[in-house]
């Protein structure tokens, strides 16, 4: 379902533990990582296809989060060519995408990469809130900045606030005595951040890291 200008109609979701920190993704079997995303299918609102997407995606149900907020206009990202299906070329510009700021009032262990037959993540990890906009793929920078940005004015309080500040986490190690973030392999070989989990999906074949639309 694509709007005259090309663009399908789309949620993404921005998932906060007590820590104000965020869910992020590692799209299965590639290197790319992101937060999730989905198309909104036809007769869907944008609240309705966030939870189908969080469930199908996270594996999580409404009872697990609560809704902070979400953006008040659509935000737009175009797609490279390259990442774009085939057979969908010429016609298909991008995504346009509500996004919603999601509390996690449940425990970790709730988070299911498997919950259904076509999982889109095979590893996950918690990341300060701005961090992820410096390792995104760079044609949706742009909307995570707009959508970080806008949706930050209603993080929760927390006795550390001033660290999701965003001029306070861009740099890396040392920060707070912390020692500098170093990378583990998974059993397969792949190199993911500290804290991360892996949930690899033994039926699926290797796919690129970007095919839109989804």
């Amino acid at each position: 379902m694509l709007d005259r200008e090309g663009f399908r109609p789309n949620v993404g979701i921005i998932l906060l533990n007590q820590r104000n920190q965020v869910f992020w993704g590692k799209r299965i079997r590639s290197h790319s990582w992101q937060f999730p995303q989905g198309g909104i299918d036809r007769g869907e609102t944008p609240e309705q296809a966030m939870y189908r997407e969080l469930h199908e995606e996270v594996g999580l149900m409404p009872e697990h989060v609560s809704i902070v907020a979400r953006t008040r206009d659509w935000l737009r990202y175009e797609v490279p060519d390259r990442f774009i299906r085939r057979d969908a070329r010429g016609h298909y510009k991008g995504q346009k995408q509500i996004w919603y700021l999601l509390r996690l009032v449940a425990q970790d262990w709730n988070l299911n990469l498997r919950a259904t037959s076509h999982p889109e993540f095979d590893a996950w990890r918690w990341h300060d809130y701005w961090v992820p906009l410096d390792v995104v793929v760079e044609f949706k920078r742009g909307v995570y900045e707009l959508a970080l940005t806008e949706l930050s004015r209603y993080l929760p309080k927390t006795e550390n606030r001033n660290r999701y500040l965003r001029g306070g986490v861009r740099h890396r190690g040392n920060d707070e005595g912390q020692a500098p973030i170093s990378t583990s392999l998974s059993p397969h070989g792949l190199e993911l951040p500290p804290g991360a989990s892996f949930d690899p999906d033994p039926q699926s074949d290797s796919r690129s890291a970007h095919i839109e639309p989804k």
